[in-house]
């Protein structure tokens, strides 16, 4: 038996067929994509539907089960704003395509954000699958609806009883959380309702006989009526102002530019200079992985964060992960600590130990944020090569 020279051994097909070599080839997985400005807004908020804050509202009875559970649920609110956050970034997807905004997400994406919702959280809340509806919450099935338009939920005939629909309609008048949110804005909100026949939405002329008439869609869903507003319990008081920041969408159109175009000379583009621009520009706030992921573009881009400290050590500034000494700098420094995923950078400068700004000691020498005209200093001192193993000696405040 002979082997012609070149070709694999026969036990190398099975590992050549677990291999991404030959797909790799032609794929566009690394390729760098930009998108430009969004144009239009995420979302639409009726006049009829809009939420006050800090509500002070009675439970219904028939809510309670469902307020009360949420109430018993450790950080819920924090855990629901995530969890709306993760769901849009999971389908922005921006390390493989670049987007940072809702609008630049297809057709087909933006139907299935509703999905995503409903899944996320599913699983970070562990809720139980219902008898009739998808979850149960205190042994009652109750489902989830998410719309980008406040007011926009689609109701379908399982979730409520009406004799015209047959074996089509819901065993009993269910409850639904109602989810929104706007990237755009920040805001989001979360309410809980009993949907009803009386409390969708019915056409404004009536039919042939002059009896109401039912404002379906062409899935057979209807949207909830105008007036039911106040009888939705918004949960947490109403309308929230603090989505997770999406930080690319929110930040000036020309800053935004800078980082998404910083490349070398004579490259047409480069994940580490980006992230270096990143992290040059956007000081002194948390910088989360869905960022680092959607400017570097590369399957390696937490690296390129990380590496972006030995490049950045030149202009006086440090970039902070979640190990070793760097949370005990952030706390020094006054800045908010970042924990796993998370990056934080400033500038510093180095000042005598009398300063009384936040500071931290580092080989006898103390070091401050700086501010002011040090910012503009085209020569500055440049930053210490922060320790992983010990921890930063901090003056007590």
């Amino acid at each position: 038996m002979t082997i012609q020279e070149g070709l694999p051994f026969p036990q190398d097909f099975a590992g050549m067929q677990e291999s991404r070599a030959l797909a790799a080839k032609y794929s566009r997985r690394n390729a760098y994509r930009t998108w430009g400005p969004t144009l239009e807004p995420m979302s639409k908020m009726p006049r009829e539907w809009r939420i006050q804050s800090s509500l002070t509202q009675h439970v219904p009875d028939d809510l309670a089960p469902f307020v009360e559970w949420f109430d018993n649920q450790p950080e819920a609110r924090e855990r629901f704003r995530w969890a709306l956050r993760d769901s849009l970034d999971e389908l922005l997807d921006g390390q493989r395509t670049g987007r940072w905004a809702y609008q630049q997400l297809t057709k087909t994406e933006k139907t299935y954000l509703g999905t995503a919702v409903e899944v996320n959280l599913t699983k970070e809340f562990a809720i139980d699958n219902g008898l009739d509806l998808d979850w149960s919450i205190s042994g009652l099935d109750i489902d989830c609806k998410f719309s980008k338009d406040l007011g926009g939920w689609e109701i379908p005939m399982e979730m409520y009883c009406c004799a015209d629909h047959g074996e089509r309609g819901g065993r009993a008048d269910h409850a639904a959380v109602l989810a929104w949110m706007n990237d755009d804005t920040s805001q989001w909100a979360a309410g809980i309702v009993r949907i009803t026949d009386e409390r969708l939405r019915w056409k404004r002329k009536r039919g042939e006989n002059g009896d109401r008439v039912r404002a379906y869609n062409r899935d057979n869903k209807r949207k909830l009526s105008h007036d039911v507003k106040s009888e939705v319990y918004w949960l947490w008081g109403g309308l929230q102002t603090d989505l997770p920041t999406n930080l690319l969408l929110h930040l000036d159109a020309e800053t935004r530019e800078r980082i998404l175009t910083a490349s070398l000379p004579g490259r047409p583009s480069s994940g580490q200079q980006r992230l270096n621009q990143l992290f040059r520009e956007v000081r002194d706030r948390i910088v989360g992985r869905q960022t680092v992921l959607t400017v570097g573009q590369q399957d390696d881009s937490p690296k390129r964060a990380r590496d972006a400290r030995k490049h950045l050590r030149p202009d006086a500034i440090i970039v902070l992960g979640h190990q070793g000494s760097h949370p005990h700098v952030a706390r020094a420094l006054g800045l908010p600590v970042q924990v796993k995923g998370e990056w934080i950078s400033t500038r510093l400068v180095p000042v005598s130990s009398h300063d009384a700004r936040p500071k931290f000691s580092l080989d006898g020498q103390f070091w401050a944020r700086a501010h002011g005209k040090e910012l503009l200093n085209p020569t500055p001192v440049p930053a210490p090569d922060l320790p992983y193993s010990r921890k930063i000696d901090a003056p007590a405040p």
